[in-house]
């Protein structure tokens, strides 16, 4: 059975961090997008494209299979039933340098907020946490680079 690779977004708020890792998503092959908490949707409330998403992803929405979940936990819970991976990738007194990461079966990656980054209660249902070391004055990357960086080298593209 070939690896499935997921990707959950938890509560970004920001259209165009959403977007931007549709595009890099599909770049990758990635298996399925999970949305969830107030992170926005290809589609409006009304089930319309968003324009502001599609000018970011340029068509990724169309080509990469997506779903809005109610819960986030359940859907960690049932991922992990299935033998999947989970890696959180967020600074924690218990993350790792996202270099030490090998994936070697299918895997779910998640990314929170922009602000506060995976919910605490996703991180503890988490295999491992991944971080990116910052050498700069900044505690951290946009959203959308980090998937882009951490999502790049651990697929082997």
């Amino acid at each position: 059975m070939k690896k499935k690779t997921y990707i959950l977004l938890h509560d970004i708020r920001s259209v165009f961090n959403v977007g931007a890792i549709f595009r890099t998503a599909d770049a990758l092959g990635i298996t399925k997008i999970y949305l969830s908490g107030f992170s926005p949707t290809p589609l409006d409330r009304f089930g319309n494209v968003r324009k502001d998403f599609a000018k970011v992803s340029l068509g990724a929405e169309k080509t990469m299979l997506w779903e809005y979940i109610a819960s986030p936990f359940e859907l960690v819970d049932e991922l992990k039933s299935r033998e999947t991976q989970i890696v959180a990738v967020e600074q924690d007194e218990k993350s790792v340098d996202y270099k030490k990461v090998i994936v070697k079966k299918s895997t779910l990656f998640i990314f929170g907020g922009e602000v506060d980054g995976v919910d605490k209660e996703l991180l503890k249902k988490a295999d491992v946490i991944a971080e990116i070391p910052m050498l700069g004055k900044k505690e951290s990357l946009n959203v959308a680079v980090s998937a882009g960086v951490v999502l790049f080298r651990w697929l082997d593209v």
